[in-house]
C-alpha cells in the first residue's frame, strides 16, 4: 500500500510540473468572460447556459486530462528507461501500475473540485445580478446543489477515461492508445444508438456486432445528465449510485486487465 501512495504522489507532483494545473485558471478565466459575453441575452436564460457552458467545460477539460496523461504514465517510463530502476525496487509490477492511476485520479479530483468551486463562484455571482421576482422564474435556483450530482458523474466519467487510457498504454504507444481511448470515449457516448442500430440496417452481421459492442464498451452516456440538471429535471440520486458503482466495477475490470498484461510485458 505504501508503494502505491508513493508512486500516486509522484504522479501528482509530475502532473502539477506538467503544468496541468494551469487548465484551471484557463476554465476561471474562460467561464468568467463567457458569463459577461451571455450577460446581454433574455433574462433568465443566460443562468441556464452559463451552467451547461460550465459542466460542459469540466468535462472537456477533464477529458484532455485523463486522455493525454493517462496514455503516457507507463509509456514515459518506458521511453527514459527509468522502468528498470523502479521495478528493481522492491514494488511490484501491478503496486506501480495502480500507483500510477491513483496519481493520476488525484489529480483529476482537485482539478475537478478546483473547477467546481470556481463555477460556483461565477453562478453566486450572476444570481446577484436579477431581482427575486426574476429568479423565482427560474427551474431551479442558480447554485443549485443537484450540480454537484452531475459534476460528480462526470468526475466518475473521467475515472472510467484514465482506466480505459492506462489498459490501452500497456500494450501500445501513448499515439495509438490516445486515438483509440477517444474512439472508444465517442462510440461510448453513443453507446445508445447501437442498441436499436438493426433499425437501421439490412445486415444481421453489422447488427450483432453492434449489439456486441453495445455491451462490451463502457455506456459513457449513463454518466452525462446534464440536460436534465440545468433544466431543473430532478435526477434521482439512486441514479447517480447505480450509475457510480457501474462506473466502479467497470474500473475494477480495466484496472485488472492492466496489471495482468503489464505483469507479462518484457521490458527488455
Amino acid at each position: 500500500m505504501r508503494a502505491i501512495v508513493r508512486v500516486a504522489v509522484s504522479v501528482f507532483r509530475e502532473s502539477v510540473r506538467d503544468r496541468v494545473l494551469y487548465s484551471l485558471v484557463f476554465f476561471a478565466v474562460l467561464l468568467i468572460g463567457v458569463s459577461y459575453l451571455i450577460g446581454q441575452l433574455t433574462a433568465g436564460q443566460d443562468i441556464k447556459i452559463i451552467k451547461d457552458f460550465g459542466l460542459a467545460a469540466i468535462s472537456v477539460i477533464g477529458l484532455l486530462i485523463a486522455v493525454f496523461i493517462g496514455v503516457g504514465l507507463v509509456w514515459n517510463e518506458v521511453e527514459r528507461r527509468s522502468i528498470y530502476s523502479v521495478l528493481s525496487k522492491p514494488i511490484r509490477r501491478h503496486e506501480f501500475l495502480l500507483g500510477k492511476y491513483a496519481g493520476l485520479a488525484l489529480t483529476l479530483l482537485v482539478n475537478v473540485a478546483v473547477m467546481t468551486a470556481s463555477y460556483y463562484a461565477v453562478l453566486a455571482y450572476m444570481a446577484t445580478l436579477f431581482s427575486p421576482e426574476a429568479r423565482s422564474a427560474w427551474p431551479a435556483p442558480a447554485v443549485d446543489p443537484a450540480l454537484l450530482g452531475a459534476v460528480g458523474l462526470i468526475l466518475m466519467e473521467l475515472l472510467l477515461v484514465t482506466a480505459v487510457a492506462l489498459f490501452l498504454s500497456t500494450f501500445s504507444s501513448p499515439l495509438l492508445a490516445a486515438m483509440l481511448t477517444l474512439g472508444v470515449w465517442v462510440i461510448g457516448t453513443f453507446n445508445t444508438d447501437l442498441r436499436n442500430f438493426q433499425q437501421v440496417v439490412d445486415s444481421w452481421a453489422a447488427a450483432l456486432m453492434a449489439r456486441w459492442v453495445y455491451y462490451v464498451l463502457p455506456n459513457f452516456s449513463a454518466f452525462d445528465i446534464k440536460t436534465q440538471v440545468v433544466h431543473g429535471i430532478a435526477v434521482p440520486w439512486s441514479y447517480v449510485g447505480i450509475t457510480t458503482l457501474y462506473g466502479l466495477v467497470y474500473i475494477a475490470l480495466l484496472l485488472v486487465g492492466a496489471a495482468v498484461i503489464f505483469s507479462r510485458r518484457d521490458f527488455k
